[in-house]
């Protein structure tokens, strides 16, 4: 029986030797989230670090094989890139994988962490943590077909089944049944009913060290951690004891922080990119897709938050979100907001 190990400190775990786990993911990553990690946004995001690993939004399968648009639509600038799935049916999964790849992905993920109840009722997301026989029997399929990396994202648990053993349980059947050597785990478990997806992220108690343990009970497996960290310097921590970092919502809110990843987490004579030019950077990136007849709106959604904490940033902020929706908003409303920041600067 695995030990719990609910109550211990972060000073009772030893840190990871480099080089452990047979895939080397990056070191860092920006999560998957949905309705926020589009293509504009991962465009973005890359323009501030090389190195991270990028993920999409969660993309079902039935959106691949029965939707009219193009959900594996991206820009080769943003590579490495992830893509991560959601779905429950074997060969649609591994159907998915095969275009993925074909398509130029770096990774496949496959979710086991979304609590909400859409996700719910197609049978897949959080809910499959109950379910690790099947789990393994929808990434075996999709490795059959792939050569690229077929990870996990899930949670320390769900419902009531939230204990150590429980998640080791769960851990060992994947990869008794499966190649999967590569778990992203979010570091709180997940209530299925009763609490909204938001609260989901936010109520449950963040379960570090439970993670850190996985890291020593299988250390020939790939662990990343993820949940609540908010800074480089907390991902430095975490690294002590495990192989990566994803950071979601404190990347999207506070994009800055990537733009110093290169440099903190991968090689200290990377240079910082100056958020300013970042912005003037996406320019280019801007008109073309304004050619395409995107609205700029859709695009600067995603840099509101470039330079918080600077003076100019509420103005930088209001600027953009009362005019990037209007008709015929063009770069010229981004330049003008950039003046608000410059000027104060």
């Amino acid at each position: 029986m695995h030990e719990n190990i609910q109550t211990q400190k972060h000073s009772e775990f030893n840190a990871i030797p480099t080089g452990s786990g047979k895939f080397k993911p990056s070191r860092f990553a920006v999560a998957p989230m949905l309705d926020w990690t589009d293509r504009h946004c991962r465009y973005f995001h890359r323009l501030l670090s090389k190195e991270a690993l990028l993920y999409t939004e969660m993309v079902t399968t039935g959106a691949i094989i029965h939707g009219k648009g193009d959900y594996l639509a991206y820009n080769e600038q943003e590579n490495p890139l992830a893509l991560q799935l959601g779905g429950s049916e074997p060969q649609a999964l591994a159907q998915c994988a095969k275009i993925a790849q074909e398509r130029g992905y770096d990774e496949i993920n496959l979710n086991i962490g979304c609590p909400s109840d859409r996700v719910q009722n197609g049978r897949f997301g959080a809910c499959l943590m109950g379910d690790a026989a099947l789990v393994a029997d929808c990434v075996k399929a999709m490795q059959d077909v792939v050569d690229i990396p077929v990870t996990i994202k899930t949670r320390i648990g769900i419902d009531e089944q939230d204990s150590y053993e429980f998640l080791c349980d769960f851990i060992d059947t994947v990869i008794e049944n499966s190649d999967c050597d590569n778990f992203v785990i979010h570091a709180r478990k997940a209530w299925l009913s009763g609490l909204s997806p938001k609260e989901n992220r936010e109520i449950p108690p963040l379960e570090y060290p439970r993670v850190y343990q996985l890291k020593k009970d299988f250390p020939q497996l790939t662990f990343s951690i993820n949940g609540g960290i908010k800074s480089l310097e907390e991902a430095k921590q975490h690294l002590q004891y495990v192989d990566g970092v994803m950071i979601g919502r404190e990347a999207y809110q506070n994009p800055s922080i990537l733009a110093h990843v290169d440099r903190e987490l991968f090689d200290q004579t990377a240079p910082v990119m100056n958020t300013i030019n970042v912005v003037k950077a996406l320019y280019p990136y801007i008109e073309q897709e304004l050619s395409k007849g995107t609205y700029l709106g859709h695009i600067t959604r995603h840099i509101l938050g470039i330079f918080q904490g600077i003076p100019g940033a509420r103005q930088w902020r209001r600027h953009l979100s009362e005019n990037a929706h209007k008709p015929g908003s063009g770069i010229m409303v981004v330049e003008k907001a950039l003046e608000m920041v410059t000027e104060r600067m």
